[in-house]
């Protein structure tokens, strides 16, 4: 009896470890995701600390790298301040490698900001503050606006070709990629908040709508080149730069934490980065 049920004993092991080696290696870890992000200053958050590159001013706690971690990616953030549509293609400040050599066949995710310098909206915003209250100043409304032409509008118009050849060439660099078009937040509510932000009322309407038009434009390029929009006005409605301190995910002129004039802060990196990490998964 004994005998018997030891060699039954041994017999199954031999066939257990048989069954081992013979098997496919299916349990081992699967490759991180590869994530290329591409843009401007709204993705790579300068002054934010801390600075991983001081010519880009790139922050390491930026949305690509809230984004990044939540995924468990393995992260290319080539984002830079000041960055326009050219600079994918080309060398930003004549030596910055362009933004679209990070891009492989490989590459699994990408998410692109980009259209805020080419439509030059943040030199606008600046254009607009009125350090005296209505009517003791000149409306850049009225500026932008004067002879039936809004200039501001006719920018954006002009940049929506430029960023459709950018998702197609994206496209052809990354073939395999899920490529995420991220809008811009919402940097001051209706009305404004003057002085808090020393712009006129009619003004931080304007701009705004602005923004709003240059994000309707985004979502459509990506609608139209194989991209995905992801939307940033909306949950940062209430977080802008008139909310109170400590609530405010856009700063204004004069920043409430440690981050750029008019960019989105360390607060709402971290709610940009959950927010594209959500619609990655998707």
């Amino acid at each position: 009896m004994f005998g018997r049920r030891s060699l039954g004993w041994a017999g199954a092991a031999v066939l257990l470890t048989g069954l081992l080696v013979s098997a496919p290696a299916t349990a081992q870890a699967a490759e991180p995701l590869e994530y290329v992000a591409l843009g401007d200053s709204s993705a790579a958050g300068p002054l934010i600390p801390w600075q991983i590159d001081l010519v880009c001013l790139r922050s390491g706690v930026n949305y690509p790298h809230v984004a990044a971690k939540q995924l468990g990616a393995q992260l290319a953030d080539v984002s830079c301040s000041g960055a326009v549509v050219p600079d994918f293609t080309g060398k930003q400040f004549g030596f910055v490698p362009p933004q679209f050599s990070a891009l492989k066949p490989t590459t699994d995710l990408v998410t692109v900001a980009i259209g805020g310098n080419d439509t030059g909206l943040v030199a606008a915003a600046l254009s607009c503050i009125n350090l005296l209250p209505a009517p003791a100043g000149t409306s850049c409304k009225a500026r932008y606006t004067a002879g039936g032409t809004d200039q501001l509008a006719a920018r954006v118009a002009a940049t929506a070709p430029a960023v459709g050849a950018a998702l197609d060439r994206i496209r052809e660099l990354a073939p395999n990629a899920k490529v995420l078009v991220t809008g811009y937040g919402t940097y001051v509510r209706p009305n404004g908040c003057y002085p808090v932000v020393p712009v006129w009322p009619v003004d931080a309407n304007y701009l705004q709508a602005t923004v709003d038009r240059l994000n309707a434009m985004l979502a459509q390029q990506a609608a139209a080149h194989g991209a995905q929009y992801v939307d940033l006005r909306t949950p940062s409605i209430g977080h802008d730069a008139c909310a109170p301190v400590g609530e405010r995910w856009l700063e204004g002129l004069i920043p409430s934490s440690a981050a750029a004039p008019l960019h989105p802060s360390a607060a709402g990196m971290a709610a940009f980065g959950q927010i594209v990490a959500t619609q990655a998964t998707r």
